[in-house]
Protein backbone atom coordinates (compact mmCIF):
# COMPACT_ATOMS: atom_id res chain seq x y z
CA UNK A 1 0.00 0.00 0.00
CA UNK A 2 2.75 2.45 -0.95
CA UNK A 3 0.24 4.75 -2.68
CA UNK A 4 -2.70 4.33 -0.31
CA UNK A 5 -5.34 6.93 -1.17
CA UNK A 6 -3.22 8.79 -3.71
CA UNK A 7 -5.03 10.17 -6.76
CA UNK A 8 -3.23 9.56 -10.04
CA UNK A 9 -3.88 10.95 -13.52
CA UNK A 10 -2.25 8.65 -16.07
CA UNK A 11 -2.13 9.12 -19.85
CA UNK A 12 -1.53 6.42 -22.44
CA UNK A 13 -3.06 3.88 -20.08
CA UNK A 14 -4.68 1.41 -22.46
CA UNK A 15 -1.64 -0.76 -23.20
CA UNK A 16 2.04 -1.37 -22.59
CA UNK A 17 3.80 0.64 -19.91
CA UNK A 18 0.69 2.67 -19.13
CA UNK A 19 -1.45 -0.37 -18.46
CA UNK A 20 1.20 -1.88 -16.18
CA UNK A 21 1.50 1.39 -14.26
CA UNK A 22 -2.27 1.61 -13.80
CA UNK A 23 -2.56 -1.91 -12.40
CA UNK A 24 0.51 -1.65 -10.17
CA UNK A 25 -0.51 1.71 -8.75
CA UNK A 26 -4.03 0.44 -8.05
CA UNK A 27 -2.56 -2.64 -6.41
CA UNK A 28 -0.67 -0.27 -4.10
CA UNK A 29 -3.85 1.57 -3.12
CA UNK A 30 -3.99 4.42 -5.63
CA UNK A 31 -7.11 5.76 -7.32
CA UNK A 32 -6.06 5.95 -10.95
CA UNK A 33 -7.85 7.91 -13.65
CA UNK A 34 -6.64 6.06 -16.73
CA UNK A 35 -6.76 8.09 -19.94
CA UNK A 36 -6.43 6.90 -23.54
CA UNK A 37 -8.27 7.11 -26.84
CA UNK A 38 -9.42 3.47 -26.84
CA UNK A 39 -12.29 3.33 -24.37
CA UNK A 40 -12.92 -0.39 -24.89
CA UNK A 41 -9.41 -1.18 -23.67
CA UNK A 42 -9.75 1.19 -20.74
CA UNK A 43 -12.96 -0.53 -19.68
CA UNK A 44 -11.19 -3.89 -19.78
CA UNK A 45 -8.41 -2.40 -17.68
CA UNK A 46 -10.89 -1.10 -15.12
CA UNK A 47 -12.42 -4.58 -14.85
CA UNK A 48 -8.98 -6.07 -14.18
CA UNK A 49 -8.57 -3.72 -11.22
CA UNK A 50 -11.83 -4.71 -9.51
CA UNK A 51 -10.21 -6.82 -6.80
CA UNK A 52 -7.25 -4.52 -6.16
CA UNK A 53 -6.79 -2.28 -3.12
CA UNK A 54 -7.25 0.88 -5.17
CA UNK A 55 -9.22 1.44 -8.35
CA UNK A 56 -8.85 2.29 -12.02
CA UNK A 57 -11.39 4.65 -13.56
CA UNK A 58 -11.56 4.82 -17.37
CA UNK A 59 -11.66 8.20 -19.07
CA UNK A 60 -11.54 8.57 -22.82
CA UNK A 61 -9.29 11.37 -24.02
CA UNK A 62 -6.84 12.47 -26.69
CA UNK A 63 -3.89 14.43 -25.31
CA UNK A 64 -3.34 16.12 -28.67
CA UNK A 65 -6.57 18.08 -28.07
CA UNK A 66 -6.56 20.96 -25.59
CA UNK A 67 -10.22 20.41 -24.72
CA UNK A 68 -9.51 16.78 -23.79
CA UNK A 69 -6.63 17.84 -21.53
CA UNK A 70 -9.00 20.20 -19.71
CA UNK A 71 -11.64 17.46 -19.55
CA UNK A 72 -9.39 14.80 -18.00
CA UNK A 73 -8.17 17.17 -15.29
CA UNK A 74 -11.65 18.51 -14.55
CA UNK A 75 -13.06 14.97 -14.42
CA UNK A 76 -10.42 13.88 -11.91
CA UNK A 77 -10.88 16.95 -9.72
CA UNK A 78 -14.67 16.61 -9.72
CA UNK A 79 -14.43 12.96 -8.73
CA UNK A 80 -11.65 13.12 -6.14
CA UNK A 81 -11.03 16.77 -5.30
CA UNK A 82 -7.26 16.49 -5.73
CA UNK A 83 -4.54 15.12 -7.98
CA UNK A 84 -1.41 13.88 -6.24
CA UNK A 85 0.45 12.31 -9.14
CA UNK A 86 0.55 12.98 -12.87
CA UNK A 87 2.12 10.36 -15.13
CA UNK A 88 2.77 11.66 -18.64
CA UNK A 89 3.11 8.32 -20.38
CA UNK A 90 1.34 8.74 -23.73
CA UNK A 91 3.67 9.08 -26.68
CA UNK A 92 4.33 8.12 -30.28
CA UNK A 93 7.37 7.13 -32.34
CA UNK A 94 8.56 8.77 -35.54
CA UNK A 95 9.51 5.77 -37.70
CA UNK A 96 13.22 6.51 -37.14
CA UNK A 97 12.86 9.31 -39.68
CA UNK A 98 16.05 11.39 -40.17
CA UNK A 99 15.81 15.12 -40.78
CA UNK A 100 16.40 14.78 -44.51
CA UNK A 101 13.16 12.79 -44.81
CA UNK A 102 11.17 14.61 -42.12
CA UNK A 103 7.86 16.25 -43.06
CA UNK A 104 6.33 19.18 -41.23
CA UNK A 105 3.29 17.01 -40.53
CA UNK A 106 5.29 14.29 -38.75
CA UNK A 107 7.34 16.85 -36.81
CA UNK A 108 4.22 18.68 -35.59
CA UNK A 109 2.45 15.45 -34.64
CA UNK A 110 5.35 14.00 -32.63
CA UNK A 111 6.23 17.26 -30.88
CA UNK A 112 2.57 17.90 -30.04
CA UNK A 113 1.98 14.51 -28.42
CA UNK A 114 5.39 13.84 -26.86
CA UNK A 115 6.24 17.33 -25.60
CA UNK A 116 3.47 19.90 -25.91
CA UNK A 117 0.80 17.69 -24.30
CA UNK A 118 2.92 16.89 -21.20
CA UNK A 119 3.69 20.61 -20.92
CA UNK A 120 -0.01 21.52 -21.07
CA UNK A 121 -1.01 18.88 -18.56
CA UNK A 122 1.76 19.90 -16.19
CA UNK A 123 0.88 23.57 -16.61
CA UNK A 124 -2.76 22.88 -15.76
CA UNK A 125 -1.87 20.82 -12.70
CA UNK A 126 0.82 23.04 -11.19
CA UNK A 127 -1.67 25.52 -9.64
CA UNK A 128 -3.63 22.59 -8.19
CA UNK A 129 -0.48 21.05 -6.74
CA UNK A 130 0.67 24.43 -5.40
CA UNK A 131 -2.62 24.82 -3.54
CA UNK A 132 -2.23 21.28 -2.18
CA UNK A 133 1.41 22.10 -1.28
CA UNK A 134 2.24 18.70 -2.68
CA UNK A 135 2.48 17.07 -6.08
CA UNK A 136 4.45 14.61 -8.15
CA UNK A 137 4.95 14.57 -11.93
CA UNK A 138 6.49 11.56 -13.65
CA UNK A 139 7.40 11.82 -17.32
CA UNK A 140 8.03 8.70 -19.37
CA UNK A 141 10.88 9.83 -21.58
CA UNK A 142 13.44 7.66 -23.39
CA UNK A 143 17.11 7.08 -24.07
CA UNK A 144 16.15 9.09 -27.14
CA UNK A 145 15.94 12.07 -24.78
CA UNK A 146 19.55 11.60 -23.69
CA UNK A 147 21.35 10.31 -26.78
CA UNK A 148 21.11 11.20 -30.45
CA UNK A 149 21.14 7.79 -32.11
CA UNK A 150 18.15 6.02 -30.59
CA UNK A 151 15.34 7.41 -32.75
CA UNK A 152 14.50 9.80 -35.56
CA UNK A 153 14.79 13.56 -35.49
CA UNK A 154 11.32 14.46 -34.20
CA UNK A 155 11.23 11.83 -31.48
CA UNK A 156 14.73 12.71 -30.28
CA UNK A 157 13.91 16.42 -30.18
CA UNK A 158 10.63 15.78 -28.33
CA UNK A 159 12.25 13.63 -25.67
CA UNK A 160 15.23 15.93 -25.21
CA UNK A 161 12.64 18.65 -24.71
CA UNK A 162 10.79 16.50 -22.18
CA UNK A 163 14.03 16.01 -20.26
CA UNK A 164 14.49 19.79 -20.12
CA UNK A 165 10.87 20.29 -19.10
CA UNK A 166 11.33 17.76 -16.30
CA UNK A 167 14.38 19.46 -14.86
CA UNK A 168 12.93 22.94 -15.14
CA UNK A 169 9.70 22.02 -13.34
CA UNK A 170 11.69 20.20 -10.66
CA UNK A 171 13.85 23.22 -9.92
CA UNK A 172 11.20 25.90 -10.21
CA UNK A 173 8.71 24.21 -7.89
CA UNK A 174 10.97 22.31 -5.48
CA UNK A 175 10.14 24.72 -2.65
CA UNK A 176 6.42 24.26 -3.32
CA UNK A 177 6.46 20.56 -2.39
CA UNK A 178 6.30 19.48 -6.05
CA UNK A 179 8.66 16.93 -7.58
CA UNK A 180 9.20 16.06 -11.23
CA UNK A 181 11.28 13.19 -12.59
CA UNK A 182 11.65 11.29 -15.84
CA UNK A 183 12.17 7.63 -16.66
CA UNK A 184 14.32 6.95 -19.73
CA UNK A 185 13.80 3.37 -20.94
CA UNK A 186 15.89 1.75 -23.63
CA UNK A 187 14.05 -0.80 -25.73
CA UNK A 188 10.76 -1.93 -24.20
CA UNK A 189 8.58 -4.76 -25.47
CA UNK A 190 5.32 -2.96 -26.24
CA UNK A 191 2.92 -2.90 -29.17
CA UNK A 192 4.08 0.57 -30.22
CA UNK A 193 7.08 -1.05 -31.93
CA UNK A 194 4.82 -3.21 -34.10
CA UNK A 195 3.02 -0.25 -35.67
CA UNK A 196 6.04 1.42 -37.24
CA UNK A 197 6.96 1.69 -40.89
CA UNK A 198 10.58 2.72 -40.36
CA UNK A 199 12.75 4.80 -42.61
CA UNK A 200 15.23 2.45 -44.27
CA UNK A 201 18.11 4.87 -43.83
CA UNK A 202 17.16 5.84 -40.28
CA UNK A 203 16.70 2.22 -39.24
CA UNK A 204 20.08 1.26 -40.69
CA UNK A 205 21.86 4.02 -38.77
CA UNK A 206 20.13 3.26 -35.47
CA UNK A 207 20.73 -0.49 -35.69
CA UNK A 208 24.49 0.11 -35.87
CA UNK A 209 24.38 1.13 -32.21
CA UNK A 210 22.37 -1.79 -30.87
CA UNK A 211 25.00 -4.53 -30.85
CA UNK A 212 25.65 -4.12 -27.12
CA UNK A 213 21.99 -3.89 -26.14
CA UNK A 214 21.64 -6.84 -23.77
CA UNK A 215 17.85 -7.09 -23.87
CA UNK A 216 14.63 -5.15 -24.01
CA UNK A 217 12.80 -4.25 -20.84
CA UNK A 218 9.20 -4.98 -19.96
CA UNK A 219 6.33 -2.70 -19.12
CA UNK A 220 6.27 -4.15 -15.60
CA UNK A 221 9.91 -3.21 -15.04
CA UNK A 222 9.25 0.40 -16.03
CA UNK A 223 6.11 0.43 -13.87
CA UNK A 224 8.19 -0.59 -10.84
CA UNK A 225 10.43 2.44 -11.35
CA UNK A 226 7.37 4.66 -11.68
CA UNK A 227 6.05 3.24 -8.40
CA UNK A 228 9.28 4.17 -6.63
CA UNK A 229 9.11 7.71 -8.01
CA UNK A 230 5.43 8.01 -7.10
CA UNK A 231 5.96 6.84 -3.53
CA UNK A 232 7.37 8.75 -0.56
CA UNK A 233 10.40 6.45 -0.71
CA UNK A 234 11.81 8.72 -3.43
CA UNK A 235 11.11 11.95 -1.54
CA UNK A 236 14.64 13.27 -2.12
CA UNK A 237 14.67 12.41 -5.84
CA UNK A 238 13.78 15.46 -7.93
CA UNK A 239 14.76 16.54 -11.43
CA UNK A 240 16.34 13.18 -12.19
CA UNK A 241 16.37 11.05 -15.33
CA UNK A 242 16.41 7.38 -14.41
CA UNK A 243 17.80 5.20 -17.17
CA UNK A 244 16.34 1.70 -17.53
CA UNK A 245 18.23 -0.04 -20.33
CA UNK A 246 19.73 -3.23 -18.82
CA UNK A 247 23.20 -1.75 -19.21
CA UNK A 248 23.00 -0.72 -22.87
CA UNK A 249 24.57 2.69 -22.27
CA UNK A 250 27.04 1.47 -19.64
CA UNK A 251 29.47 0.55 -22.43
Amino acid sequence: MRLDGKVVLLTGASAGIGKEIALLFAREGARVVAVARRMNRLEELAKESTDLAGEVIAHEGDISKAEDIDSMVDFTMEKYGRIDILVNNAGILDNFTPIGELSDELWDKVININLTAPMKLSRKLIPIMEEQENGNIINISSLGGLYGGRAGTAYSASKFGLTGLTKNIAYMYAEKGIRCNAICPGGVDTEIMTTMEPSEFGMERIMKGTANNIRSGSGKEIANIALFLASDESSCVNGDTIVADAGWTAY
